[in-house]
């Protein structure tokens, strides 16, 4: 997956070596084969510098969630960070409709970010986020269609990376067991490796330009 001028805001002429290191990884990194993910436009204005990427979990041609993932990077450090970068994600999955009504859902939700991170020895400062359970009843003409719910998580981290931009690798694959998890799916057995890139990443200078 090759990172562009859309999917990587702000990484033109001048980027720090740091932020195009971190990219590396995030272009670069394997996942499962239930992961389809796609480059997506950085947001802009949040911070100088910023990449995106987004998913869809699928597993028997069924889509069982979504979600994305957003590298900030602003080299004059952000307080409320206190780092200079910040992992923004959102995540997605249909759940039981009796599920909304457990209390203990939200605070389950969460766990399950911060045990995706720490089980993938992601080192990371001030997490936040909220954690939403909706589900909604059709009426009228729309009366035989089932009902729905699901569950979103919205959370940010500061990934504690290396002075040279390296290590968003357990972070990235955190995020890819929050979706997994999410969605229903197991674990990857043990021995078993996620499914590597097709594309090679850009070297740093074509990204420059």
């Amino acid at each position: 997956m090759a990172a562009n001028s859309d999917a990587a805001g702000g990484n033109g002429e001048g980027a720090p070596d740091a932020f195009l290191r971190a990219v590396e990884d995030l272009m670069s990194a394997p996942w499962r084969s239930e992961l389809h993910v796609e480059e997506l436009p950085a947001p802009q204005r949040i911070a100088p510098y910023s990449a995106a990427i987004t998913a869809d979990v699928i597993a028997g041609g069924e889509e069982l969630g979504s979600g994305r993932f957003v590298l900030l990077h602003d080299p004059a450090g952000n307080n409320s960070w206190q780092g200079t970068f910040r992992c923004v994600t959102f995540a997605r999955a249909d759940i039981d409709p009796e599920m909304v009504t457990d209390p203990l859902l939200p605070s389950v939700g969460w766990s399950w970010l911060i045990d995706a991170l720490e089980s993938n020895d992601a080192d990371y400062d001030a997490p936040s986020g909220t954690v939403t359970s909706v589900s909604s009843d059709s009426f009228g003409g729309m009366v035989s269609e089932p009902s729905r719910a699901e569950i979103e998580i919205r959370a940010s981290w500061t990934p504690q990376l290396l002075a040279d931009g390296s290590g968003l690798s357990p972070h990235l694959a955190g995020w890819a067991e929050l979706l997994c998890t999410l969605a229903g799916l197991p674990p990857l057995p043990a021995g078993v490796v996620m499914m590597p890139s097709r594309r090679k990443p850009p070297s740093r200078s074509s990204r420059r330009h």
